[in-house]
């Protein structure tokens, strides 16, 4: 937990703590992330949930699905190096602060690759942000020279952002959500995976819905 940690969530400390080169250390990490303020609390959870999803319904094998899980889990860790007062603006970003906020992928593959053990989650924490038509960052892949994990983040990344509630807007509907998604198929998304996404999370949500059904 956070309150295990020497120094609570103030950086420098998270940084030493990193030493132990453990996979618990930098999920202790990613866990300050989430924590820094109330829209993100819970965050890289749901997206690992997303994306096991959808690497369900793509086929993917077992231990490929565990790469994904972990790579969800991390994908924001970069997050600890930028300032508070730009995760959390309310208003629209500075030119100069959209570029600090790109650069957290790039520095959440320096803070993975101190964990030796995480080799295989490294391009999903680089590339979550790169685009199918090329105009992501940090390095503008396109098409599928983005890493498949990478590919199957963006959709569960951008899934969750839609349906919570952020400092700019509230949260849409699964409907909207879902609907914002399809618009960016092809462009901002693999076509393939986000069709079988859009399936995959409508049925998730009916699942749900029919569990939670009082007989």
């Amino acid at each position: 937990s956070l309150n295990s940690l020497p120094g609570g969530e103030d950086p420098q400390s998270l940084f030493r703590f990193l030493k132990d080169g453990s996979l618990g250390a930098i999920q202790a990490l990613a866990a300050a992330v989430d924590a820094k303020d109330k829209y993100t609390r819970g965050h890289s959870d749901r997206v690992a949930r997303y994306a096991v999803i959808l690497s369900r319904e793509l086929g993917l094998q077992d231990s490929d699905i565990e790469v994904v899980r972990i790579s969800a889990t991390l994908h924001d860790v970069g997050k600890i190096g930028i300032p508070d007062a730009i995760l959390q603006k309310s208003g629209p970003l500075t030119a100069d602060e959209r570029s600090i906020i790109e650069t957290h992928p790039a520095l959440g593959e320096v803070i993975v690759k101190k964990v030796p053990s995480l080799t295989l989650a490294v391009t999903g924490v680089r590339s979550h942000h790169e685009r199918w038509d090329g105009k992501g960052y940090p390095d503008s892949l396109a098409g599928v020279d983005i890493p498949q994990v990478a590919r199957i983040l963006a959709l569960a990344d951008t899934y969750d952002a839609l349906t919570s509630d952020r400092p700019y807007r509230l949260a849409l509907s699964q409907e909207a959500a879902l609907e914002e998604i399809s618009q960016g198929r092809g462009k901002q998304f693999d076509p393939d995976f986000t069709t079988v996404f859009l399936k995959a999370m409508q049925l998730a949500t009916a699942d749900e819905k029919d569990q939670s059904v009082v007989i």
